[in-house]
């Protein structure tokens, strides 16, 4: 049988002929424009690259060294150089570009904490003097600011919401002070906690692509290009393991260090304990469930508005199982006050869902809740008893509850409160705000003038 005038040999031929040809046509042209090696990463890197930047800081510290004619005044004013000395030291890391136009820069916040300098090198070598517009220890989360005469170039934000284990990741950054270093991997696991020995961090990216400490702040991006994450370098024993703080997390924080140069916690109004032995048979808990309970909800608080009562018992903080304070404190930490949080409660037997609008920590609640965790009512000394015995402090303590922790360490009315952690504390104002930073830590540590003498104390809180 023929088809018209050729034979199937024939129109064999010229089908191998013609593949052939093709074939030869695909390689010529990817030989040429290098097509068939331009992969995916190979483009998302060339669209993301400039978005990059290289950090550096400088650090400059001054010790008081230990010597044991520290304390006299002859040997200060004529050896000062034995009691104070400068030391200076650098690091290098990584930030990405997020908004060209006002030149705001992510990165994280151990790259910059303590700078004194902060210089910035974009991809095309320019350097810019940069300055922190807000920073946040517990999310490692920094933004900041570069003024340039041009708009620079900025990166695409993505979703993390929708990541999915064993998809591939790419990180770019500076290891070692080695410009745009490219890593590549998979997404190992998602929600990872990791605990250091200052916090526990929530909700990473874990992955197996090299993120370096020169990496830290750089972006991890996915196959397209997009940033999902900002690469992180806190947890300095993995070997092989890198993580990433999401980049829906990242954008409430950068919104809120923007806005108010700090990240507030959300504030419910609750005050829970730990679920005793007692609690739970008292309010029928079955053995199969932790939490915390409730045993203070304050008034007029976005807790009571929710209908949160004494004696509930907090299950869960939207996904975060709770079984402890510390729990509930540890997962608003991954929240910022614009948040609805969901709660699921215990409550005569059945499990509610309760949905929750926060809000800020209101600055009047602060001294009911000295009083309330420290067992300490404190007030404002007058401006004539302050020059009358020549006291510095202003803010002292009025009462001590017998049965408080600060009675218990010896506190005293009469005592003057200088500072809370590292925050000095000049009158009732800076107490509060101090007060409304610290409040979600396990304890307070201050500083108390007795007479002459001045005391360095822990309490719980």
């Amino acid at each position: 049988m023929r088809l018209g005038n050729f034979s199937p040999a024939t129109i064999k031929s010229v089908v191998m002929s013609l593949t052939l040809l093709f074939i030869f046509s695909i390689f010529s042209l990817a030989k040429v424009d290098g097509s068939m090696r331009r992969n995916a990463i190979v483009v998302a890197v060339e669209k993301v690259s400039s978005a990059v930047i290289n950090i550096s800081t400088l650090v400059r510290e001054r010790v008081s060294p230990l010597f044991p004619f520290s304390r006299e005044k002859f040997f200060r004013d004529f050896f000062p150089d034995l009691f104070s000395r400068e030391y200076t030291r650098t690091s290098l890391g990584s930030g990405v570009i997020i908004d060209g136009k006002r030149g705001y820069i992510v990165t994280n916040h151990h790259v910059v904490a303590k700078a004194t300098q902060i210089k910035v090198i974009t991809s095309d070598g320019k350097e810019f003097q940069a300055k922190i517009l807000g920073s946040d220890p517990r999310s490692d989360l920094a933004v900041l600011n570069i003024e340039a005469e041009q708009r620079l170039p900025e990166i695409e934000m993505g979703n993390s919401g929708d990541l999915m284990i064993g998809e591939t990741v790419i990180a770019i950054g500076n290891p070692f002070g080695l410009s745009h270093t490219v890593t590549t991997g998979v997404i190992s696991a998602l929600n990872r906690s990791v605990r250091t020995e200052e916090r526990v961090y929530r909700n990473f990216i874990q992955t197996d692509a090299s993120i370096n400490p020169g990496n830290s702040g750089g972006p991890l991006l996915n196959i397209d290009g997009e940033l999902i994450g900002i690469n992180t370098a806190i947890y300095q024993k993995a070997q092989g393991i890198g993580f990433a703080i999401p980049i829906n997390k990242a954008k409430r924080i950068v919104k809120e260090l923007l806005l108010a140069g700090e990240v507030r916690l959300p504030w419910l109004g609750l005050e829970l304990q730990e679920l005793t032995a007692e609690l739970r048979t008292y309010f029928g808990v079955p053995k199969d469930k932790m939490g915390a309970h409730v045993n203070d909800v304050v008034h007029g608080s976005p807790a009571v508005k929710a209908g949160l009562k004494r004696g509930d018992i907090i299950l869960y903080l939207e996904e975060s199982p709770i079984s402890s304070p510390q729990d509930y404190r540890e997962s608003l930490e991954e929240f910022i006050p614009t948040d609805r949080l969901r709660l699921t409660i215990f409550r005569i037997g059945k499990e509610l869902k309760v949905s929750v609008q926060p809000t800020t920590f209101p600055l009047d609640c602060a001294l009911d809740l000295v009083y309330h965790r420290l067992g300490i009512k404190v007030g404002e000394l007058d401006k004539e008893t302050r020059e009358r015995y020549g006291l510095k402090g202003v803010v002292s303590i009025e009462k001590v509850k017998r049965d408080s922790e600060a009675g218990r360490i010896g506190l005293e009315p009469g005592d003057l409160i200088l500072k809370v952690n590292d925050m000095p504390v000049k009158d009732l104002e800076d107490l509060k705000k101090a007060i409304s930073r610290y409040r979600h830590l396990q304890a307070l540590t201050l500083l108390v003038r007795r007479g002459s003498y001045g005391y360095s104390l822990t309490l719980p809180f």
